[in-house]
């Protein structure tokens, strides 16, 4: 899939979030790369089984900012395209991939981490 293709299903995986989570995201940007770069690479933790990573918050989580965060850069949400393409077989199972994935680093944003999202997961099967 083209690039261009991919940042509009990402595009149209924001559109799709509800209008309440929406307007709590707060001086986030999201975007789409190939891949992750050895700098991103090394801000992960090593997860047991994961040999790809599909997406990235890079920032101060909500919950994290006090009264002194102000006139910051906005933090970062990348999309990783290649990683994702790997473990799907078809663009329905891309775009799917994709609104999993910004959920997921969205959560991040709010403050949630990777152990209480896998609780949250394991509540849901």
């Amino acid at each position: 899939m083209d690039q261009e293709s991919f940042t509009e299903l990402v595009s149209q995986a924001i559109n799709a979030l509800p209008a309440d989570f929406l307007d709590r995201l707060d001086n986030v940007d999201v975007v789409v790369e190939d891949n992750p770069t050895p700098e991103q690479l090394g801000k992960v933790k090593s997860v047991e089984g994961v040999d790809l990573l599909l997406g990235l918050y890079e920032g101060v989580p909500q919950t994290r900012r006090t009264t002194g965060y102000n006139m910051v850069l906005p933090d970062k949400i990348t999309i990783f395209q290649k990683a994702i393409e790997k473990i799907c077989r078809n663009d329905m199972e891309i775009s799917l991939q994709i609104q999993k994935t910004l959920k997921h680093e969205i959560a991040h944003h709010f403050g949630i981490s990777d152990e209480r999202l896998e609780e949250f997961e394991g509540e849901t099967s």
